[in-house]
């Protein structure tokens, strides 16, 4: 239930829907004459768009986000394994023509393949099955061995886990599948701004592991005005900003994670 809810709350509150629905219904009322409901609307849907796409505020919402987690500095000598969370590979495409086309999260895969040539004795586990109630496509989980082995890592190091829909059946199934050993040490890859609730979820399902960011969105030095990315990047930082900022405050609430903000000291 909690999947569906979260579904469907994100796709009224994603902000190109929530303009898309506030400027139809700011339509809609002016066909039937009630012009101040309708200027109401309207200026909901001009200023989500003016914030998203012309002012830096999807940037400041990531930098603590993206801040919040560095990767260890000296880094691990040895480690037991590589999780790498899905959500970087074009699933609907992947699915049909039978490559490895990445999204925007895709350096997410590239820094695991870079992890696995440092650690040549480490697993390379892939977490991620297809999370999307209306698209169909093929689950990262399902598509990474064509990658991974592509840039020189063996099959047999690889863990496929492709039936998880979010993150937190991401570290739930992960556990079950690798069975970490005390004393272990696992690095999770992910990207910077999905850390935060990615490190909260893990150590809830009794998986300790060690973060170690990758696609990061923003240089870390924006200010507050206008934007100073290009309109559809910006848009872009405030979406996924705001939905990791819910799914924060979401997971908490139901005591899926035990900070609503989950750092390096919780």
């Amino acid at each position: 239930m909690f999947f569906y809810l979260s579904k469907l709350f994100w796709f009224v509150m994603q902000p190109i829907n929530l303009i898309g629905l506030t400027a139809l219904a700011g339509i809609m009322l002016a066909i039937v004459g009630w012009r101040r409901l309708s200027i109401f609307f309207s200026s909901i849907a001009f200023l989500v768009l003016a914030i998203g796409a012309w002012t830096s505020t999807g940037a400041l919402m990531l930098h603590p986000l993206e801040d919040r987690f560095s990767r260890p500095d000296p880094a691990p000598a040895g480690i037991a394994g590589i999780i790498v969370l899905g959500g970087g590979f074009e699933g609907g495409v992947n699915l049909v023509r039978g490559g490895y086309e990445l999204n925007a999260s895709g350096d997410r895969f590239v820094e695991a393949a870079v992890l696995a040539r440092r650690y040549p004795e480490a697993r390379v586990v892939v977490t991620g099955g297809a999370g999307s109630m209306m698209l169909e496509g093929e689950g990262d989980g399902d598509t990474a061995p064509r990658l991974l082995t592509a840039l020189g890592v063996e099959p047999g190091r690889l863990v496929l886990e492709n039936k998880s829909r979010n993150t937190y059946e991401n570290a739930v199934f992960t556990r079950e599948i690798v069975k970490p050993q005390a004393g272990e040490t696992w690095l999770l890859v992910t990207s910077a701004f999905h850390m935060p609730r990615s490190v909260g979820l893990f150590r809830k399902a009794g998986f300790d592991v060690v973060p170690w960011p990758a696609d990061y969105r923003t240089a870390g030095n924006e200010y507050f005005g206008p934007a100073q990315d290009n309109v559809s990047d910006s848009l872009q930082n405030l979406t996924v900003g705001l939905r990791e900022w819910i799914g924060l405050l979401a997971y908490w609430l139901s005591g899926r994670i035990d900070s609503p903000l989950p750092g390096p000291v919780d």
